[in-house]
């Protein structure tokens, strides 16, 4: 068994219902300790019908309700663990992620706006959490259908390959969850079209050949950064998506049906040492139709970008 457990945060609302369920399965395929967490967001004595945490809490009604619902489900569950915390989810929830393998929870929870595509806990969580984040979505999402990435037959795990940086550790963890679930990895490479390009007496826009030319370029250096990631899984197919224009955009239709879609934290840059997330990781947190990992990079993988920055 795994020595780290699974962390599924829950405040009983369906969309960390919907999480737990994926966390169930996330911790079986790891063999792996389900740590299911409730963060109460007030203090104990602003809410009468709430017992405080400690040695002489009796109960916490999210946590009890699940407990139950849990043991009539019945069939194979993981080693379950139950967690009640105080504090603010957003401030809690990441740094839970210094013990566990992966944080799990839903797109929205009980609180903010219903409009909202992603709550704040989420997206905190996976700016700051130390482990890789996945953020189950609603069901329903569309996606768009003007993009015209093709999508694969079968099971996949979708992961977005910026061929200009390292980031092997988001390509491991796409490679490991695909073989965990026997899924292909559908990798998706992104290249700036159409583009401009500047000559001593002005611009021009670049031909038909020009465009092949980058495609192939695309295709030579993701297969450099693949090369060691399908000799060390060497059962699990590998294909190859190259794409012009917007990487978010091929990302999110790519997600249609997918099991799990892996991006890449931001990485940290000399003038920009705090964490944030990039454009592309936060369009398909809002938009993708299936779960999304967000991964941070190893401070390897910082350090041979030659762009981070000490944490």
């Amino acid at each position: 068994m795994s020595e780290l457990p699974v962390v599924a945060a829950v405040d009983g609302s369906e969309d960390s219902l919907r999480a737990l369920d994926w966390a169930i399965e996330a911790a079986r395929l790891r063999e792996a300790v389900l740590r299911i967490v409730h963060v109460r967001q007030y203090a104990a004595w602003t809410q009468p019908e709430v017992l405080a945490a400690g040695p002489e809490q009796v109960g916490d009604p999210v946590l009890d309700r699940l407990r139950a619902d849990l043991e009539a489900r019945g069939g194979k569950l993981p080693v379950l663990e139950f967690v009640t915390v105080e504090g603010a989810p957003d401030a809690v929830l990441p740094e839970m992620g210094a013990d566990a393998q992966l944080l799990v929870l839903g797109s929205r929870g009980r609180g903010g706006f219903a409009s909202l595509l992603l709550g704040s806990n989420g997206m905190a969580a996976a700016r700051d959490a130390s482990c890789p984040v996945v953020v189950v979505p609603r069901p329903g999402r569309a996606v768009p259908e003007d993009v015209t990435t093709e999508v694969p037959d079968g099971p996949r795990v979708v992961v977005g390959l910026p061929v200009d940086l390292k980031d092997d550790s988001t390509l491991a963890f796409a490679f490991t969850e695909a073989e965990r679930r026997g899924a292909a990895v559908h990798i998706v490479v992104a290249y700036p079209w159409p583009a401009l390009a500047w000559t001593a007496v002005g611009d021009y826009t670049p031909t038909v050949e020009d465009q092949e030319a980058a495609e192939a370029e695309c295709l030579t250096l993701a297969k450099d950064h693949l090369d060691p990631h399908r000799a060390a899984h060497p059962g699990v197919e590998a294909l190859v998506s190259v794409a012009a224009g917007d990487a978010a955009g091929h990302l999110v239709a790519a997600s249609n049906g997918a099991e799990l879609v892996v991006v890449g934290r931001h990485r940290r840059r000399l003038l920009q040492p705090a964490r944030i997330l990039g454009s592309v990781t936060q369009a398909v947190l809002l938009h993708a139709a299936a779960p999304v990992a967000v991964v941070p990079l190893t401070a390897q993988d910082e350090a041979e970008s030659g762009e981070g920055v000490a944490a």
